[in-house]
């Protein structure tokens, strides 16, 4: 692996760190700061021509600064001539915009895969899209990775098979399913209705009584989703409510929602870094990925199949 590289921005440094630790490689030297004025500062401070480079960037909070730097990156990157570059996006925003919703309204996922592209992008790594024909976005490979193994060791660890899978919407649905048949367990379903911004109704589908419920989602942002899901599902006679998420996003008043929510238990991974009032709730677990997705690099680098790193 002489010839491979991986260096990151500063959306989450640690993960990065985690990855070049499991791989056995050094984490690449680079200077990502800003200029007086606030603009973007990228230096490579390594010889990266010829190199298969992997550049390891969520696009999390703040997710335009974090995508900012991770196009001037890939043009520093190309401009270097670097023989490959990876775009590691291990959370993508603008994902919810998949689709006009409205008259006159943007698609920027789309968008953004254009621009990450544009800038540089020869290959894309992710996890966990909001929506899986995201990839078809891409003009590049995309290899889209998910936290299923993962959370599924988690679950096992710590609870019994009788517990129920529930999907917070209907968009969770598939997800949701994929759990319950490798857990041997039963699935629930929310059906979830917004008004604007806000959400206006739930309807459980499915029989949770008497049983350990486990909240499954892409991302949590305000929390209030799955707040709202704790209290039906504790109205239907669960005896507890846990949540496992992959990315963390945790916007707003996500961290009082939490703590004042009838939800035990919360795991998330590491995919973005959380704050530190969310880093202090008792709730929370985080999960690390970093072995997942060193793998990924390896097969990716090595030319193996991704296959084995589902299950």
């Amino acid at each position: 692996m002489d010839d491979l590289k991986i260096f990151t921005g500063n959306a989450n440094r640690p993960l990065a760190e985690r990855i070049c630790q499991y791989l056995g490689i050094p984490l690449g030297e680079a200077v990502v700061g800003r200029f007086s004025d606030g603009e973007i500062q990228v230096e490579f401070r390594q010889n990266v021509r010829g190199q298969d480079v992997y550049v390891i960037q969520p696009l999390s909070m703040p997710c335009n600064e974090h995508l900012m730097e991770l196009l001037i990156m890939m043009d520093a990157l190309k401009r270097a001539s670097a023989r490959c570059i990876t775009a590691v996006v291990t959370y993508y925003a603008y994902a919810r915009q998949d689709r006009k919703t409205a008259p006159r309204t943007p698609i920027t996922a789309k968008l953004v895969a254009d621009v990450l592209t544009t800038a540089g992008a020869n290959r894309m790594l992710t996890m966990d899209l909001h929506a899986g024909q995201i990839q078809g976005f891409f003009n590049i490979p995309v290899d889209h990775l998910f936290a299923a193994p993962v959370t599924l060791e988690y679950i096992r660890e710590r609870f019994s098979p009788e517990v129920v899978i529930v999907s917070p919407d209907a968009g969770g649905v598939e997800r949701a399913r994929a759990f319950a048949k490798r857990l041997n367990s039963s699935l629930a379903i929310i059906d979830k209705r917004r008004e604007g911004a806000g959400i206006k109704a739930m309807t459980l589908i499915g029989n949770v009584w008497g049983k350990d419920a486990i909240i499954l989602d892409d991302m949590i942002s305000t929390g209030a989703t799955l707040t709202m899901a704790a209290e039906l599902l504790m109205r239907h006679g669960v005896r507890s409510v846990h949540a496992c998420i992959t990315h963390p996003v945790m916007s707003r008043n996500a961290v009082s929602n939490i703590q004042g929510s009838l939800v035990q238990s919360l795991a998330v991974t590491d995919t973005i870094p959380l704050s530190p009032e969310a880093a202090a709730l008792e709730k929370i677990r985080v999960l690390s990925v970093a072995p997942l997705l060193g793998d990924a690099i390896r097969c990716i680098h090595n030319q193996d199949s991704l296959s084995s790193l589902f299950v």
